[in-house]
C-alpha cells in the first residue's frame, strides 16, 4: 500500500512540476499558414534564408534568438504542408506507374498532370 500511495505521489508531483512549466512558457507564435504547397515553398524558402543570415552572425543576441524561435514556427508550418503535399504526390505517382502497368491512358493523364504539377512547384 505504501508503494501505491508513493507511486501516486511521485506521479502527481511530475503532473503539477510539467503543469507549472507549461505555465511559465512565454505564449507562442503561430507562424505563417501555409494553406498550398506554393504557399509552404516560398514561406519554407524565405525563412530559410532568413535563419541563415542570423545563424551567420558572429553573435546571437538574446533578441535574434527569439526571431529565431518565432521562424521556426513557420517553418514547422510550412513542412508539415510540405509533407502533406508529399503525400499525396507519391499516391498519384503510384497510379500513373499502375495505370501504365494496365494500360489506363485516362488513369495515367489524370494522375500524371496531377503529380507533375506538384513536382513543378517543388522544383521552382
Amino acid at each position: 500500500m505504501k508503494k501505491l500511495l508513493f507511486t501516486a505521489l511521485c506521479f502527481g508531483l511530475l503532473g503539477s512540476a510539467a503543469n507549472a512549466d507549461e505555465q511559465e512558457r512565454p505564449d507562442h507564435f503561430e507562424g505563417e499558414s501555409a494553406e498550398t504547397l506554393e504557399q509552404a515553398v516560398t514561406h519554407f524558402t524565405e525563412t530559410n534564408r532568413r535563419l541563415a543570415e542570423l545563424l551567420a552572425q558572429d553573435e546571437l543576441s538574446n533578441a535574434d534568438l527569439g526571431t529565431i524561435h518565432e521562424l521556426t514556427y513557420t517553418l514547422e508550418n510550412a513542412l508539415a504542408r510540405i509533407d502533406e503535399e508529399l503525400d499525396t504526390m507519391a499516391v498519384d505517382l503510384e497510379e500513373v506507374h499502375l495505370g501504365s502497368e494496365t494500360l489506363e491512358h485516362e488513369r495515367v493523364r489524370t494522375h500524371g498532370a496531377a503529380y507533375l504539377e506538384a513536382a513543378q512547384t517543388l522544383a521552382e
